[in-house]
């Protein structure tokens, strides 16, 4: 695979997490809790793996390959730092839902 295809896999997996965490907080919105958190495991699971990705390629750069920086880079980055800032709040507006919910029933 060569290096621009390596850094569209960043991008799918950034962007697959990213649709998964705002559908997680559709469903938080619609009372269906179980739903939104098992959306939330899968936008990890995605991150993961565009974590992954990044890592390697961040170790092959420190064990001296030439890595080139280019804006397809510099997008892949920005979005898979977005994805994972997406993820991290919306987890903390479901629980705030999930809160709401519960002292509204009480």
């Amino acid at each position: 695979m060569d290096f621009e295809q390596i850094i569209f896999e960043i991008i799918v997996h950034a962007g697959n997490a990213r649709s998964d965490a705002f559908e997680a907080l559709t469903s938080a919105k619609n009372g269906d809790f179980e739903n939104a958190y098992r959306l939330l495991d899968n936008a990890k699971e995605e991150l993961n793996a565009a974590h992954d990705i990044q890592n390697k390629l961040i170790t092959e750069e420190a064990n001296g390959k030439d890595m080139p920086v280019n804006l397809i880079t510099i997008h892949a980055e920005d979005h898979l730092m977005n994805a994972i800032l997406a993820r991290d709040l919306i987890e903390e507006m479901i629980s705030l839902y999930k809160n709401m919910l519960a002292n509204k029933l009480e």
